[in-house]
């Protein structure tokens, strides 16, 4: 029993250099696991080596759904504010390094559907690559780690026809009427740790099932403070929240959370 942070950026170029520090800090406020996701091949790669410093830290390895579909957006004049320098690799050459690699993820993740970047010409493609990824997380018995913005209900309709079931939507920020069906479909939702400034986050902890939730901080976004870069020690502060909306100790928090987890990962945090 403990805490646990599904969804983290460790490779990111803020906490990068950091490192070390950043997961101190983690083991102090009692984090056990950390699963820093990552968004394209050269930051899945990143996110491996990290995870091989690291006992705490699990590596997701995925594509970014805007990621699937960036070089036909950049090649059609879509502007787009992008890390890197250099062509983005094609969906194919992502796929199949996710494929390649597999077996030394602990989880697919962050993959899914876009639709606040993505132009309605890219959808069909971003789908296509998707499910490819769905597919190859299912085929390899590998929970999934979804991001979707905009394009909540399509993402559940595509994980429902692929048969999807051990998936965590990662800092959902739909309704909550939507939310509910999520959790009924099985799935799991992460809250991050700006959950006492969010109040679609606070409704999510205070009406969806217990044993539907996981704690995630998205870092280095999302912090608690404005303007301070988050990390994972901070997935304490929901843990906290949802100590007080229900009604009962840390303890039984991170008990059920916990349980959650063991339930989507198979593995205790």
């Amino acid at each position: 029993m403990g805490l646990f942070d599904v969804h983290a950026h460790l490779t990111d170029r803020r906490l990068a250099p950091q490192a070390d520090a950043v997961v101190a800090r983690a083991k102090e406020a009692g984090v056990t696991t950390i699963v820093s996701n990552g968004l394209n091949p050269t930051d899945n790669a990143a996110t491996l080596a990290l995870a091989a410093r690291f006992d705490i830290v699990k590596p997701a390895i995925g594509l970014y759904p805007v990621d699937a579909v960036l070089p036909e957006m950049l090649a059609a004049g879509v502007e787009y504010k992008r890390d890197g320098d250099g062509h983005p690799p094609s969906a194919e050459e992502a796929v199949a390094w996710v494929a390649d690699h597999l077996d030394a993820a602990f989880a697919v993740g962050e993959i899914g559907l876009d639709r606040y970047w993505v132009p309605e010409p890219f959808w069909e493609r971003q789908e296509a690559v998707f499910r490819q990824l769905v597919r190859l997380a299912m085929a390899a018995d590998k929970a999934i780690i979804i991001h979707t913005r905009k394009a909540e209900r399509r993402t559940l309709e595509v994980l429902r026809e692929e048969g999807a079931r051990r998936v965590n939507w990662h800092c959902y920020s739909s309704k909550v009427k939507l939310a509910r069906q999520i959790a009924e479909e099985g799935h799991f939702l992460s809250i991050p740790a700006n959950v006492r400034k969010a109040q679609n986050f606070q409704r999510m902890v205070e009406t969806l099932p217990r044993d539907r939730l996981l704690l995630e901080t998205d870092c280095p976004y999302l912090g608690p403070v404005r303007g301070e870069l988050n990390e994972p020690a901070n997935v304490a502060v929901t843990a906290d929240y949802a100590a007080e909306a229900w009604g009962c100790t840390r303890a039984d928090v991170e008990a059920q959370l916990s349980a959650n987890f063991e339930a989507l990962f198979g593995v205790a945090p």
